[in-house]
């Protein structure tokens, strides 16, 4: 599939719906459990999400867009959730994420990225040169790319619980 942004947004636009549906009033066991040393919850995962829409995706479309000439990124704290307070219930960390998400496909939407605009380029701090296009392409899959997280650290709470089925659930084989 080609990038489009149309449809780009038709993820980004759900991802909120999709982690309330997933995450909201449901017991801590779920949210709070993660898969073993150095994984993350759900919890922490909605967190790390909040983090990125506040520094990462607007923010840097909006240096590789600018008319400045340093074109590099700050750097992302991908662990700066667990220096935020853990004692936050999951229902206040979905109304925030649903809010800067909102706010940042309208900023988005206000940027009217045309073709050209898609190629500009900036320069991320370990990886290097890399396009709007890419940028933007990138936000979707983290957005999908932690959505299946949250799945499989959830089904992983059952993997001794289903028994001899475990050998036909290929998301309790990662």
């Amino acid at each position: 599939m080609t990038f489009e942004l149309n449809k780009a947004i038709e993820i980004l636009k759900r991802t909120p719906k999709t982690l309330e549906a997933l995450l909201h009033g449901i017991s801590d066991e779920w949210i709070r459990n993660n898969e073993g040393e150095d994984t993350w919850s759900p919890y922490e995962i909605v967190g790390h999400l909040i983090h990125g829409e506040k520094t990462d995706w607007i923010p840097r479309a909006q240096v590789m867009l600018s008319d400045s000439t340093n074109k590099t990124f700050v750097p992302f704290d991908r662990f700066a959730q667990n220096k935020a307070d853990q004692t936050r219930p999951i229902s206040e960390l979905l109304v925030e994420f649903r809010k800067l998400r909102s706010e940042n496909i309208t900023a988005l939407q206000a940027l009217k990225i045309d073709d050209t605009m898609l190629k500009k380029k900036g320069i991320h701090p370990e990886l290097g040169e890399a396009s709007v296009k890419e940028l933007l392409s990138t936000w979707v899959v983290h957005d999908l790319g932690h959505l299946s997280q949250i799945t499989r650290v959830m089904a992983k709470q059952y993997q001794e619980e289903v028994g001899v089925w475990q050998a036909y659930l290929g998301i309790l084989q990662n």
